[in-house]
């Protein structure tokens, strides 16, 4: 089956409430736009990184950049669903491993490339830590599944689940985070960094606008 069909039919059911959630997350841009610019936390961060340089870009415009691209990152992994695993895969024609998928999707859909293996993506300087309850869309999880802290790697998609090329004979697919084997073996989450030629990642001034949005 295509992976774009796959994609579709896996949307349905539970993936269909990760879909009108990760839609939510491109209503937040609206949320910003009602705050005076001078009480902005958003413009306040940015401005004091340096992220900023002058009117002719926003904070929600690097918001709003920032979204599509998680969004499209997001939408992209749960494409392969259902792809075979492969030891050292690294390409959609023959399959991917665990940290193979992971590099992949980074790569196209947010032009970064990113370490081979699972332990040096957790170390990668262009990732920055996340905590277990910041988890946002298009973060990395880690997890140690081979008496290593960080031997797994997957995408986390929201709600608690992530997905990941979980082992030989095995396919592409999303699991919950709950579940006592991967809650017990989560090590960590990386976020990218802002750096030269990306858009800055979500900070927390806006994850708590997002959670507010998607408690309503």
């Amino acid at each position: 089956m295509h992976p774009a069909a796959t994609g579709l039919r896996f949307l349905k059911g539970t993936g269909l409430r990760l879909a009108l959630a990760l839609a939510g997350l491109l209503l937040v841009n609206a949320a910003a736009a009602e705050a005076p610019a001078d009480d902005d936390p958003i413009a306040t961060y940015l401005q004091q990184r340096g992220l900023v340089d002058g009117p002719a870009v926003t904070p929600e415009q690097t918001l709003t950049s920032w979204q599509e691209r998680t969004s499209e990152l997001v939408l992209m992994a749960l494409h392969f669903v259902d792809l075979p695993y492969r030891r050292g895969g690294t390409s959609v024609d023959h399959g991917f491993d665990c940290s193979g998928f992971t590099r992949h999707i980074f790569e196209v859909s947010l032009g970064l490339p990113l370490p081979r293996s699972a332990d040096e993506q957790a170390s990668a300087r262009t990732l920055m830590k996340v905590g277990r309850d910041d988890l946002l869309p298009g973060d990395l999880v880690f997890f140690n599944t081979q008496r290593r802290q960080f031997s797994h790697v997957g995408i986390y998609v929201g709600e608690g689940r992530f997905i990941h090329a979980p082992r030989s004979g095995a396919k592409v697919r999303m699991e919950d985070m709950a579940i006592a084997y991967w809650h017990k073996r989560f090590t960590g989450a990386r976020r990218p960094q802002a750096s030269a030629g990306q858009t800055p990642p979500i900070i927390p001034a806006v994850a708590a606008r997002q959670a507010a949005l998607l408690a309503r």
